[in-house]
Parts: structure tokens; C-alpha cells; sequence
């Protein structure tokens, strides 16, 4: 599978050499964070709880949640997508409240035909309003080995990192009428699941079952920077945030290289730049991207 790699300086090509041990080799426990939640037997977690696998077939596909509900943190994730021509399938990793006016933050791997890129989908939903869909390509193949996925989401913003390189931010724009995601608690969700009517060019390509079942797994689970929610209270509540300073951190001058380099040479889809989805105007928080 070939990737193109554009005008990439020094440090970042450092930053993708090193970004895939952003989590450590060991420490995670699926047994313990998680618990299978659908599938019939095709989520499995493997090797005394260091590695999880969810696999999909014609029959069904399967998922995963966090024990635990998060109300702000820092969510890390080691993922290897489904290899080969995973067209119609979709990998799901995502934080998410319950109800009608749900906040949630997606990531969406979109499988492909073999040889071309994997479509990485993004969105975030504040008391139940999405339609913020950012699109990427992957400067690296996501098959092959594990990657990191990050989820920042404090009172500040959300950040959303691969291999510790932020690929995109939302802000709290609260004062701007713009709801966020600071009220209701959310777990980590993950699910492979049959999406060909829409998630490989638009459902113009279909699921070969020939090759399934399809397997996506999971390693190094992280939430250490996080404060748990229970019994209405959150476990930040006694260590305020100058004992967690990653409650007030942005992303630095060197992320917001990185974050331009992201957006200029992989962003393939910016609900902010459709004049057609928005005839009467740019949602507001475009204004401040």
C-alpha cells in the first residue's frame, strides 16, 4: 500500500517514528476497564487482558464499553485496523453520554478496497447537535501495526491526536452560544459493524463477506489523566486542576504546526468549508478553528 509522504521537516518525521509508543508496551487491563457488549462471542480479550479483537461477519459485528464513566480526561488507545479490503466496514472509538441531548466525540475509521487509504471520520456532538464532520487520510498505513489514538477533552477543548500529532481541536465556545461538552459524562465506546451503504464512496462499494470475518484490534488502553464519574460526584473533585494541569492544556505553538501540516496535506472534508451544507452562514465555532 502506498503512501505519499509531502515537504515533512525533521521533527516530524521524528514525531511519526516515536508517536506509535506514545502508550506504553504493557499496564492495561481490558478485564478490568471494559466489557463486551454485543457480538455473540466475537469480541474477545486475549493474552490475561493486554489485547482486545472485535470481529464482524456477515452475521453480526461486535463492541466494547468502558466500565467506567469520564467526566473530562485524557483517553488513549492503541488500535490496528482491519487489514486488506475492509470496504463497508466501519471501526467505531468514541466517548459518549446517554440520552436525546447527548454529547459524544467519534472517531470513525471508514474501510477501503485494498490499496487505497483508509478514510479517518471525526465529529462532535454537544446536547445532541452534530453535522461537525472533519475527513482525513492517513499519512502512514493503519493496518499494519498499532497506533495511538488520543481524546483531550477538558473545560478548555477537545483535542484529537494520532500518534500524539493533534489532527484536530474544538474549543468551548460557550460565550459564542455554542454548547459544550461539560455536563454530561460520557464512556468510551468502541464497534466494528457493517456500514456499505454509505461508509466506502458513499456505499457505491459493498462488503466482500468472502473475506470476512474482519478483525480490528485493541492494546494499551490509557486513561490515567482522567476523572471518574460516580455516584453523581467526579474523583477531580479533591485534586483540583493545579494537581492536574492537563485540565488547563491547549495545544502548543509546535502542535499547531503539526495541527496546520495535518490539515493542509490530509484533510480531505471540512464541514466549515461546504457553502453548499450551510447556505445561510458557517456554524460559529468555524470562526474560531
Amino acid at each position: 500500500m502506498a503512501f505519499i509522504l509531502t515537504k515533512i521537516s525533521v521533527w516530524l518525521v521524528f514525531s511519526l517514528l516515536v508517536g506509535s509508543f506514545v502508550v506504553g508496551t504493557s499496564g492495561s487491563d481490558f478485564n478490568k476497564d471494559f466489557q463486551i457488549i454485543w457480538g455473540d462471542g466475537r469480541a474477545k480479550i486475549l493474552n490475561n487482558g493486554e489485547l482486545l479483537s472485535l470481529n464482524l461477519d456477515k452475521a453480526s459485528g461486535s463492541g466494547f464499553q468502558s466500565k467506567n464513566e469520564y467526566l473530562f480526561g485524557q483517553i488513549d488507545m492503541q488500535l490496528k485496523l482491519v487489514p486488506g479490503n475492509s470496504a463497508g466496514t466501519v471501526t467505531a472509538y468514541y466517548l459518549s453520554s446517554k440520552g436525546l441531548t447527548w454529547d459524544e466525540i467519534d472517531f470513525e475509521f471508514l474501510g477501503n478496497l485494498s490499496g487505497d487509504p483508509y478514510t479517518l471520520h471525526t465529529n462532535v456532538f454537544s446536547q445532541g447537535k452534530g453535522n461537525r464532520e472533519q475527513q482525513f487520510k492517513f499519512w502512514f498505513d493503519p493496518t499494519a501495526d498499532f497506533h495511538t489514538y488520543s481524546i483531550l477533552w477538558n473545560p478548555l477543548n477537545i483535542i484529537l491526536s494520532v500518534d500524539g500529532i493533534p489532527i484536530r481541536k474544538f474549543k468551548n465556545l460557550e460565550s459564542k452560544g455554542v454548547p459544550y461538552l461539560k455536563y454530561q459524562p460520557m464512556r468510551l465506546y468502541s464497534s466494528l459493524w457493517n456500514a456499505d451503504d454509505w461508509a466506502t464512496r458513499g456505499g457505491l462499494v459493498k462488503t466482500d463477506w468472502s473475506k470476512a470475518p474482519f478483525t480490528a484490534s485493541y492494546r494499551n488502553f490509557k486513561a490515567n489523566n482522567a476523572c471518574v464519574w460516580s455516584s453523581g460526584s467526579s474523583s477531580c473533585a479533591s485534586n483540583p486542576q493545579p494537581s492536574n494541569p492537563w485540565l488547563n492544556q491547549e495545544i502548543d505553538p509546535n502542535g499547531e504546526k503539526k495541527l496546520k501540516w495535518v490539515r493542509k496535506n490530509y484533510m480531505i472534508y471540512n464541514y466549515c468549508t461546504d457553502a453548499k451544507r450551510f447556505p445561510q452562514g458557517f456554524p460559529p465555532e468555524c470562526n474560531m478553528l
